[in-house]
């Protein structure tokens, strides 16, 4: 079985971490399949919706720390990931970091779905995605301090936008251990929900976003991450050429017209 499954079922894809033996920690394989899969999620149209989960009792642990008892590099590979400061880099640069840069080009919803441990680079990718949805059960830390190391995958860039500077200061200095309550009453997760019904959950709020205007709803998800590095003058430009766009859809159309007929909208024909 591969270290990373990838499944499309009616325009929702799902992405599962598929080392639970070793609580997903990252492998070259899994690395390299993520990579492969997220190009397919970026670049196909036959995808509204992406998911990102892990199998067995976790979502994810980031590095493998079996690896780096070994002396052996940041994740399991067959590759020589340490022998010097530019293959270290290139373990980082060319494997792991090319997923929050990947993400960064998907314009359409992607959604993590956290149970059991996301843990250091784990808890990062959770973060790179649009929205979390984590299990009452779960636990999350920015384990890297533990370790002696720093978050080489992102980290530094997505915490503090969620949580602020000194808490993610904090978090990354102490490695404190959150229970998800905590992790939602610090903004750093969208959605605290039953563990027995993470999956359904997840599964119907994806089938809601499937269900609707798929043009307004990726121009939503760039507005709003362009906007963050925007100035007012700028945002309200961008804004409104992609307005001008929207209205020209048959989506557009449809919605009106349901809204005058009240009824539900049925979007895509």
């Amino acid at each position: 079985m591969s270290d990373l499954l990838f499944e499309v079922n009616n325009k929702v894809a799902k992405i599962t971490l598929n080392r639970p033996e070793a609580l997903n920690a990252f492998s070259g394989e899994m690395l390299d399949l993520w990579i492969d899969a997220l190009e397919k999620v970026r670049d196909s149209d036959e995808i509204s919706v992406l998911i990102v989960q892990g199998a067995g009792k976790g979502f994810c642990s980031g590095g493998d720390i079996k690896e780096m008892i070994a002396g052996k590099g940041f994740y399991k590979s067959e590759k020589d990931n340490i022998s010097n400061g530019i293959r270290r880099k290139n373990s980082l640069w060319k494997k792991v970091q090319r997923i929050p840069l990947l993400l960064e080009e998907i314009d359409k919803p992607v959604i993590a779905k956290v149970h059991g441990v996301a843990f250091g680079a784990g808890l990062d990718m959770a973060l790179m995605c649009d929205i979390r949805f984590v299990a009452e059960s779960a636990k999350l830390s920015e384990s890297y301090i533990k370790v002696g190391l720093v978050p080489g995958d992102g980290g530094a860039y997505f915490l503090p936008r969620l949580v602020g500077r000194d808490m993610a200061l904090h978090m990354l200095w102490t490695g404190e251990v959150l229970t998800a309550k905590v992790a939602k009453e610090r903004g750093l997760i969208t959605f605290v929900v039953p563990d027995e019904e993470l999956e359904r959950t997840v599964d119907d709020y994806a089938e809601k976003l499937v269900s609707g205007p798929q043009l307004a709803t990726q121009l939503i998800k760039r507005a709003v991450y362009q906007n963050s590095e925007m100035t007012l003058r700028s945002s309200l430009d961008y804004i409104s050429s992609k307005m001008a766009f929207v209205m020209e859809e048959e989506d557009h159309k449809e919605g009106v017209q349901a809204v005058m007929e009240k009824r539900k909208p049925e979007f895509g024909k």
